[in-house]
């Protein structure tokens, strides 16, 4: 009989990436790979995120509820949650075993040892775990780069992924290729600080953009100060990189950026925007922003309001604070209450979908290229424009995977 794998991932593009290469080893090893609230599966592989509190009580209970539902099924736990908190997710009934971030790709070789009772001659994690995710009809996600050499004062990312580095272009590329023969028009790529990529991300961007077959590339997120205006130039000059930036900000003062010890200030983030848009357009820039950071005044908050309304981006990725031991955030005066935070939060969001829609509008009776992803609810199918701006459309089967022009 068919075993069978289940993977359940939180978190980041990064760790869905890696999901699909580790559900691919199980595949490749004879495992059927099925939803993870199916019966009769034998192997569950958990890849958890450390992003926020939040985020680990949800690895938790996920873990209970896969073990209810199949108590004799091996589950494996690994990602940045299970390489900060180890032995605190060991204790959890039903873990079988638990590997770091480091060792993600070992994962399928620790359960056929598990299974099959001997070695099955795969030991060991490489230095950078490649991944791609497969599957999709229309959209990949390809893994860059790892780890971060920044250590803002909120984040426990690096502590759980380690020291940047990257994955070889030529891997890079044959990954591409890879996608491309499968008939997926988009490549999203993903990385933790893919800006950082040893030797620079501008000779990866030219090699990807060559390979035939990829329509679209998008970067999933880019630190500002990384976002050179030679590589801007360069995506500016007619390439399959769309008008679409991630960027992030975390916050709109610059006091509290110093004290998030990030390297930029709100000068150098608003020109940045301001060349992108010389050299590209209305280009849509999604902006990760944290409310609450431990003692953000009200005068610091309403100056940060004040930055996103004089910037406008097409929308914003909120998180309150979370509080993560270890990071030095956390030994920092200040922390404020849970109400303050989501207040903040609430505030953000209202500015969020109010710029959005003002972004929308402008492209209202425009052509716009739309690479269409699927079937929604209502006959319809749904698809986003080079500038992500998401599309419905009476559905038809010929067009899903493809890029049709429409009349946003």
């Amino acid at each position: 009989m068919e075993r069978k794998v289940a993977v359940a991932t939180l978190g980041c593009k990064l760790n869905f990436a890696e999901s699909s290469a580790i559900a691919q080893q199980f595949v490749r090893g004879g495992f059927a790979e099925v939803s993870p609230y199916s019966s009769g599966v034998d192997v569950y592989v958990v890849n958890t995120c450390t992003v926020t509190e939040h985020s680990d009580k949800k690895c938790r209970n996920i873990i209970r509820r896969l073990h209810k539902i199949n108590p004799d099924a091996i589950i494996a736990v690994t990602g940045c949650y299970a390489t900060l908190k180890k032995s605190e997710i060991e204790k959890i009934e039903g873990v079988t075993f638990v590997l770091e971030q480091d060792k993600k790709g070992s994962v399928y070789a620790r359960c056929a040892e598990i299974l099959e009772g001997s070695p099955c001659g795969i030991s060991s994690a490489e230095h950078i775990f490649p991944a791609i995710s497969y599957g999709e009809r229309t959209r990949s996600f390809l893994k860059v780069q790892d780890g971060c050499n920044y250590f803002c004062t909120y984040c426990a990312i690096p502590y759980a992924r380690g020291r940047s580095r990257s994955v070889p272009v030529e891997t890079l590329v044959n990954q591409a290729e890879e996608i491309a023969s499968k008939g997926v028009k988009e490549i999203v790529l993903t990385g933790v600080n893919i800006g950082d990529y040893d030797g620079g991300l501008l000779p990866v961007l030219q090699a990807l953009d060559k390979v035939s077959g990829i329509e679209r590339y998008r970067i999933s997120s880019i630190e500002p100060n990384l976002l050179t205006d030679e590589m801007i130039d360069w995506i500016a000059s007619g390439t399959k990189f769309q008008p679409h930036f991630h960027i992030p900000l975390q916050s709109g003062c610059d006091s509290v950026l110093a004290r998030m010890h990030r390297k930029y200030d709100t000068s150098l983030f608003a020109s940045k925007i301001a060349y992108i848009r010389k050299k590209m357009g209305d280009v849509f820039f999604g902006i990760d922003v944290i409310a609450g950071f431990p003692g953000e005044t009200e005068e610091e908050f309403a100056s940060e309001v004040s930055f996103l309304k004089e910037i406008k981006p097409a929308f914003l990725h909120i998180f309150p604070y979370s509080r993560r031991k270890g990071t030095l955030a956390d030994k920092m005066d200040g922390h404020l209450p849970e109400s303050v935070k989501t207040e903040r939060v609430k505030t953000l969001e209202a500015l969020s979908d109010a710029l959005h829609e003002e972004y929308r509008l402008r492209f209202v009776g425009t052509r716009q290229e739309v690479l269409f992803e699927g079937r929604v609810k209502g006959g319809l199918m749904g698809g986003y424009t080079g500038n992500y701006l998401r599309v419905e459309r009476p559905y038809v089967a010929e067009q899903i995977g493809q890029i049709v022009p429409v009349i946003y």
